[in-house]
This record gives structure tokens, sequence and C-alpha cells, in this order.
């Protein structure tokens, strides 16, 4: 593995803890909560005493004021392991933010306090039934009425969507207004009119609880609004940068284990009278693997420096989702390959990995609308 220079002495004591957190915390339960398609609320709560969800939060709302790079080795450690149920990153990186960035003070004592403790489990809802990628098709309404809003709409494939208790919505607040059209909207379990499809059956990622949201009229006060009317198009563009770092670190690190895991079996595993390791396609693919992880990872690593210094802008954020991710596809499937039939059964850590990873080149933007995005960087500066 190519060595890096972004942690320090400290980050490694918080790593190793991290990394024995979910040892005895996770690592026990998380096939038996794939069965189950939810992980137990518990853990919430045992991760937030542990200062594991939104450590980047400000010390005046209960936080340690950590910078990215502890969001980072969290998400690292989770990707090395292969719990993908948890539905951590979701909450700290990229829900809470908008929180923390957008919300009024008031909004803030009273909210970010429980998403530290894990007392409040957070998502985002954007994604609708007949809208993925393209925001600006979103159907769901918000329309004045007295003091307060009336929300109504439906929303899919929302991570957390079981356990949360706060929902950032995105809904049109002016039909007419094109991007300027969109705001953001706090919504809260026990709302009349909000309620929860049944957890969908995925492909992989199975202990992560994913659902449709439905909002029949449900009457917001007008504190529920995040931010200001007609800004959140807006305020999607500025977080989704991490949002796509923050896969991006998810998808090197789980391929590098995977990586590591099939150098293992195949120096153990035995055909045609001596190691697999011993061939010399599995020699070349293994070679290739760990050169174009290292060129990712040092890619990866510099955008996370980038970000920490307020300079990630949009399209470098969709060029390094857009090589991890496709990368990660790539070596799992050739370490799938290398374990033979093994590698298709559901009991080795490859096969997992190989089906939560699919997704990773769809949510937080597909491959293509990242090329798209890159594209049109590359043609503004000519």
């Amino acid at each position: 593995m190519f060595p890096r220079t972004l942690f320090d002495s400290d980050h490694q004591l918080f790593r190793d803890s991290v990394r024995r957190f979910l040892e005895a915390e996770v690592l026990p339960f998380h096939a038996q909560w794939e069965k189950e398609g939810c992980v137990d609320r518990s853990l919430w709560l045992k991760a937030g005493e542990q200062g594991f969800l939104c450590p980047t939060l400000p010390e005046a709302y209960g936080g340690v004021g950590v910078d990215f790079r502890y969001n980072v080795i969290i998400n690292e450690e989770i990707a090395r392991m292969g719990a993908s149920g948890l539905g951590w990153g979701l909450h700290s990186d990229i829900a809470v933010p908008y929180l923390l960035h957008y919300g009024s003070e008031a909004q803030k004592r009273r909210l970010l306090p429980g998403c530290i403790s894990g007392e409040l489990v957070t998502a985002i809802a954007m994604t609708e039934p007949g809208t993925g990628s393209d925001l600006q098709g979103i159907r769901t309404r918000a329309e004045r009425v007295g003091d307060g809003w009336l929300l109504s709409g439906a929303k899919t494939f929302i991570t957390n969507g079981q356990h949360a208790d706060l929902v950032i919505v995105v809904a049109r607040t002016d039909p007419g207004a094109g991007s300027r059209g969109f705001s953001l909207f706090l919504v809260e379990a026990g709302m009349a009119g909000f309620s929860r499809g049944s957890n969908l059956e995925k492909i992989g990622m199975k202990a992560q609880d994913t659902s449709e949201l439905f909002f029949d009229s449900v009457r917001l006060p007008s504190d529920a609004l995040l931010g200001e009317e007609g800004a959140g198009f807006a305020y999607l563009m500025r977080e989704l940068p991490q949002e796509r770092l923050s896969v991006a670190s998810n998808a090197v690190a789980n391929a590098e284990s995977i990586l590591a895991q099939t150098v293992a079996y195949v120096s153990e595993r035995r055909a045609f009278g001596k190691p697999i390791a011993a061939l010399q396609n599995t020699q070349f693919k293994l070679a290739e693997c760990r050169t174009k992880l290292d060129a990712a990872r040092v890619f990866t690593d510099r955008c996370i420096e980038l970000h920490l210094e307020g300079r990630l802008d949009a399209a470098m954020a969709a060029e390094v989702k857009l090589l991890t991710t496709e990368l990660q596809g790539e070596v799992l499937d050739e370490c799938l390959q290398l374990h033979g039939g093994y590698g298709y059964m559901w009991e080795y850590p490859v096969a997992r990995a190989w089906a939560d990873a699919r997704v990773q080149r769809i949510y937080a933007g597909t491959s293509e609308v990242m090329k798209l995005i890159i594209a049109r960087k590359m043609l503004e500066q000519q």
C-alpha cells in the first residue's frame, strides 16, 4: 500500500478505537442484520457514546470539532470491515451538514445534540420514484398554508429510511422558478401524514434500511424550513462534493481490504499442484489491481486535502467519485474471479463486497452524471 501522509499519530489512535468498536459491536452481528434488513437501533447510541457520529460538529452543540479526516477514518474502517449496513456516513457526512450549515441557531441547538448522541438518526430525501439524478425533475411540493407549509409527495431509495427520526426533504416551492424553486424542509417522525413504506430488498447492502417515504399533506410549522426559501438546489450543489468524496474514500478502502484478503486466499488455495498465487495470471491481476489502487489512493487523499482547505470543487469531486467507484467495481470483480466458485458464495466477504459495491456507481450521482460534470468544466475552460 502506498504510504500516506494525511494522518498523524492522533489519527491512528482514533482509527484503532474505531476498529476495536466495530470488531466488538458490529462484526459479530452484521450477518444477522443482513437477514433482518436493518441494524440494531441500539448501535447508534453506542456509536454516539464513543464519539463516532458527527465528530466534526462544534463543541457548542456537543461535538468535538475535529476536521473531516476523522469522518474519513470512520468511513474507511467501516468499508474495510464490509459493514455496509450502518448508515453513519449518510448521517455524519451528508445529512447533518445541511443542518449545521443552513439551520437556524434554534434548529441547531434543538437537533444537533441528538444527532451526535445517536438519539436522532437522520436521512435526506431527494430521489423520487420517477426522478433520480435529475434533481430538477422533483415533484414533491410544499405550499404555504397560513404560517406554515403543506408538504405532499413521495421519495424512494432513502438510506436510513426506517430508522430516521429527522428527514431533510427536498421539495418544490415555486414551480415557475427553475432551480430557484426548491427548498429544504425538516420532517420529523410522528408528524401526521408522514409514513414509511416497507424496507426495500436490494441486491447488496442488505443490512442497510432503505425505504420509500410518503408525505400526505404533512402540515409543517414555519420553522421546518431549512435555510432560505428557494435556496434548496444551491445548498445541494454546495454539499454534494463532500458526499462524493465520502463515497470515494469508502470505495478505495473497501477495494484495498478485499484485495488484501484475496492475496491471502490465493496464497493458500492450491490448483494444478501449487498455490494459485504461483500462476502468472494471478500475479499479473494482483499487480494491476495494486497499482491502480495506489494511484487512486493518492488522488483521493489529495482531494481530501483540498476539501480540508475548502478548495474541492464539483468537477474534482466528480472525478474522484467516478475514478474510485469504477475502479472498486473492477478490482472486486477481479478478486471474485480469483476466488473461483467460492467467490460466488455469500459467506465469503468478496461476494458481499461485490454486491454491495454496485450501487456506488449509482447513488450520489451516477457515473454518467459525473462524466457530464467533468466535461462541462473542461469545456468552460476553453
